[in-house]
């Protein structure tokens, strides 16, 4: 049985390596947004923060993930 990180959360290390900055602070930046859906989200990301696509993507999924099963 593997243990290994599955979804979005498997972009984090990468994400983290990349553009220097933990995950917990890109989710608070996500969180600041507010107002915005997930594909508008992306694009901030991305033209805001330079950052890939597919980054852009696993952060917000995951945030929007997390920020669901919270309210």
């Amino acid at each position: 049985m593997s243990d290994a990180v599955k979804g979005p959360a498997s972009y984090f290390p990468s994400i983290e390596a990349k553009y220097g900055r933990p995950i917990a602070e890109w989710k608070a930046l996500i969180r600041a947004q507010t107002g915005l859906k997930h594909m508008e989200l992306v694009a901030w990301l991305k033209s805001e923060h330079n950052m890939g696509h597919g980054h852009a993507n696993a952060l917000v999924a995951d945030t929007l993930r997390e920020m669901k099963n919270e309210g």
